[in-house]
């Protein structure tokens, strides 16, 4: 039997060993890996330059990008824990090198005893007991769903995937921007829970500076206990027991059964031919694969190239914004968990999508009108949440994995003595009819709230296969609704303008969500992301011109993604991965 001392040893030293390179190469490339766009035969981006590194590490090792995504997600629970981490969820697409493909569901789900009125008051919905404290979580899902794709895909060892993460927690590690600014914006909340503000504050109720060291005893505890005992232990051992029962003590509704009924599903990915590609996207409980696959069959019937091309290219982004304009409201009134309701197979029929493109005018905006027209609250540019990965290694194993535990910190509430942050997934569900969640959504009762189900996303984990069936290349997004129209943009710059991943990621973008009736645009649009983008933008000025009510804002999401460039001499290909500049993530190569 391995002691915490002696596994915690172990894990030391398996650490040491997979972050070392292991050859000349291997040494040349880990020092560049300090970049935000890379090439090498397999290749990691993340928003944590260290989860990264311990992606690649274990492709080093003779893993697999299934084990690499693995790793780099725990990993992220450590270094990016307002993100996502061990109590919240994911939806993981894999392109295996054997051609293929899985989507694997591990969105959160309501608890058994949920009810469309758990979050009302004097019939009225309060909206942040669906954001904070114990009635906002829903049953996590990350930790199955990386479990099913390890039992079925991976290479190394459950546990060894575990090391990097758990050396993290156990030694610190330094807090960064995104960290800082997070609790610092959520420090009030945070302090109403011991727990948490125990890991996350200081003893005398300070912050962690950024550059400080933040060590998590009780995360590489968890960490350990999940690499020697599998999934079990989380969903029906120890750390089930004592989430339930601190949840319920608080006041909360998950239970020990919740947890252990708990399963990740495999679904059929959503495809898409565009322009000769095929695009490979999430079905429900994602709404980002619908609803791209829906825009890119509308915007296939203009030329988006010569729009690009032509003047200063507002009629290409007036386009974009009116087709997302058309998608978002369809994902307001039709969209839930496809296990309980019944999706419209129309949404993306081609007679449907060309009778959308044929309202778009291009002269002007239009409005579109829906089952709710009011006014929604606007974006809270402040709410950073979810994070994407993408890894691909040399043999044709693609994944890409969008993870969250919804918005910054989740619920708020750290399980005591777990260190493990909770979702407020709850949220997601549409409360009530009309009435916005955190990020300004609507829905209606295709989304409202019911035991056992999972609440709607905006997580769009994308791979696009060539003519040949063969991974082209890969992105994601994280930012709430902001992940769908991020990652339409980095499809739409690779395919149809020709622009390499790394300059798509970094392009400036524009979003619109139907609700509130706001195009967002980032000060710099035309060029390259920059916060210091100006404020007179001429194609920002045009679009106003057109009819359009513009919100500048601070960014528009963070995505990360993989592209396949060309066969080198020996019959190699060569990967290249690049990162987000609105991010603090780097590229990591082998």
């Amino acid at each position: 039997m391995i002691t915490r001392r002696g596994f915690l040893s172990h894990s030391t030293a398996m650490t040491t060993l997979a972050l070392a390179p292991l050859n000349a190469q291997e040494k040349s490339a880990a020092s560049k890996t300090q970049s935000r766009v890379m090439s090498g035969s397999s290749v990691a981006a993340t928003v944590h330059p260290l989860a990264s590194q311990a992606a690649v590490s274990m492709m080093a090792q003779g893993g697999n990008a299934i084990d690499a995504a693995i790793a780099a997600s725990v990993y992220l629970s450590v270094v990016d824990g307002h993100n996502s981490g061990l109590g919240g969820g994911c939806l993981m697409l894999i392109r295996r090198s054997d051609g293929s493909l899985h989507a694997i569901d591990g969105r959160e789900k309501a608890p058994a005893s949920a009810s469309k009125d758990m979050f009302f008051k004097n019939g009225v919905a309060d909206v942040k007991l669906s954001q904070d404290g114990p009635l906002a979580c829903g049953v996590p899902g990350l930790i199955a769903a990386l479990h099913s794709a390890h039992s079925r895909f991976g290479k190394l060892p459950w546990g060894d995937l575990f090391v990097p993460a758990i050396r993290a927690a156990h030694d610190g590690c330094k807090v960064s921007r995104s960290n800082y600014n997070t609790i610092k914006a959520e420090q009030e909340v945070i302090k109403r829970f011991p727990a948490s503000a125990k890991v996350l504050l200081k003893s005398d109720g300070s912050l962690y500076e950024i550059g400080e060291t933040l060590i998590q005893r009780d995360l590489a505890k968890t960490l350990e206990s999940i690499a020697k005992n599998g999934r079990d232990w989380f969903y029906q051992g120890e750390f089930a027991e004592q989430c339930a029962s601190h949840l319920r003590e608080q006041g909360g509704m998950l239970t020990l059964n919740d947890f252990k009924n708990y399963e990740a599903k495999d679904r059929p990915p959503v495809r898409t031919n565009y322009r000769g590609f095929q695009v490979v996207g999430f079905p429900t409980p994602s709404s980002g694969g619908i609803h791209i696959q829906q825009m890119l069959q509308i915007l296939s019937r203009f030329p988006l190239k010569q729009l690009y091309e032509q003047g200063d290219s507002v009629n290409y982004y007036h386009v974009l914004g009116e087709a997302m304009k058309l998608a978002f409201a369809d994902r307001a009134h039709y969209l839930g968990d496809s296990d309980f309701v019944e999706v419209p197979s129309f949404l993306t029929s081609m007679e449907y999508t060309d009778a959308l493109a044929k309202r778009i005018d291009m002269e002007k905006s239009t409005r579109v009108p829906g089952h709710n027209d009011s006014k929604s609250n606007a974006i809270d540019d402040g709410k950073k949440h979810t994070t994407h990965m993408t890894t691909a290694d040399r043999d044709g194993n693609w994944v890409a994995l969008t993870a969250t535990v919804n918005t910054s910190w989740g619920n708020k509430m750290i399980v005591p003595g777990t260190g493990v942050v909770l979702n407020d997934e709850m949220d997601d569900f549409s409360i009530s009819p009309g009435v916005p969640n955190a990020f300004g959504l609507v829905g209606s009762r295709a989304n409202a709230i019911e035991p056992g189900k999972r609440p709607l996303s905006s997580m769009s984990p994308t791979i696009v296969l060539d003519a040949m069936n063969e991974p082209s290349l890969t992105c994601g997004a994280a930012g709430g609704p902001r992940i769908i129209n991020a990652t339409l943009q980095t499809l739409l710059r690779c395919m149809d303008l020709g622009t390499s991943m790394g300059d798509a990621i970094a392009a400036s973008r524009i979003h619109h969500q139907w609700q509130p009736d706001l195009l967002y645009c980032e000060s710099s649009l035309g060029g390259p992301y920059s916060r210091e983008g100006g404020s007179n933008n001429p194609i920002v000025e045009s679009l106003k011109a057109k009819g359009h009510e513009v919100k500048l804002i601070g960014n528009i999401a963070i995505a990360q993604g993989i592209e396949r460039a060309k066969k080198e001499p020996d019959g190699g290909v060569a990967l290249i991965a690049a990162c987000d500049p609105r991010g603090e993530g780097m590229a990591a190569v082998i």
